[in-house]
């Protein structure tokens, strides 16, 4: 079981906006000891939404999608989501009494009264038409909730608005409310150093004897350009499992003083 997170919207991938749901993603997750394994960006495209949630609901994975559940011509996500899964689009009764709830506060905070028969609040409700089947995610910013859909053996998706303001709280309670048996179940280090006045090509070698010697341990390298605190250099290191991490790091530091070159630990 892996965790995922598709984020859907032209406008991300046009640059009008800037994501921020991918980097808040990552935070809720290592704040519970988690990790984020895959992450996509779709744009407004119902066959290509469709086709990648077919693909996704087939996996065990927790997987987060962000963007096109409202009611606009071009969110699309309510209605790819039922026919990925082969069902119709339902108004959730919860979700309808949720919605309605928030329509007469916007009346009331105008000064008016409450006409739920409105043409705008009828509309107002195609946000809570979800697939048949499924469960509310309660948004307390502003009442109108997304959607999960539980599928395979382990696996379910979380459908949240597109606005960060909204989507991650919304995220945050899926996590707090249904997965706080997965915490902190993952042990977990990282160690490196950085490596000057050498090459990818040189550290190879030793990289590939490290993965070779620990299977529980991933070396990684991460070139820079350098800047004005640190100048041109390698990020060089291993994470993964604790105990052989700390083995595998020993190795490599042994493995950099064969190769007489010059390193110090990060920060």
């Amino acid at each position: 079981m892996a965790i995922g997170l598709i984020i859907i919207g032209d406008e991300i991938l046009s640059g009008k906006r800037t994501d921020k749901h991918f980097q808040k993603v990552i935070e809720l997750l290592s704040a519970r000891g988690m990790q984020l394994d895959w992450a996509e960006y779709i744009g407004d495209d119902p066959d290509r939404i469709t086709a990648t949630l077919k693909r996704t609901f087939a996996t065990d994975d927790i997987v987060f999608s962000c963007g096109g559940i409202g009611a606009t011509p071009d969110d699309h996500t309510r209605q790819c989501a039922a026919a990925a899964l082969g069902v119709p689009l339902v108004l959730h009764p919860e979700a309808k009494r949720r919605i309605e709830e928030r329509a007469a506060d916007i009346a009331r905070e105008a000064g008016k009264e409450p006409d739920l028969n409105a043409p705008d609040n009828l509309h107002r409700l195609k946000m809570g038409e979800f697939p048949q089947g499924a469960a509310i995610i309660p948004n307390p910013y502003n009442k109108i909730p997304g959607f999960s859909v539980a599928h395979k053996r382990q696996g379910a998706h979380y459908f949240v608005p597109g606005f960060p303001v909204m989507a991650a709280p919304m995220m945050e309670w899926v996590l707090d409310t249904v997965y706080p048996h997965l915490f902190h179940k993952l042990a977990w280090l990282e160690k490196s150093v950085f490596v000057f006045n050498s090459m990818e090509s040189t550290l190879t070698p030793l990289m590939e004897a490290v993965e070779a010697e620990f299977s529980h341990a991933k070396v990684f390298s991460l070139p820079s350009v350098g800047d004005a605190d640190t100048r041109r250099h390698i990020e060089l290191g291993v994470k993964g499992e604790p105990s052989q991490v700390a083995a595998a790091f020993e190795r490599l530091l042994a493995g950099l003083d064969r190769l007489q070159v010059e390193h110090r630990p990060v920060g």
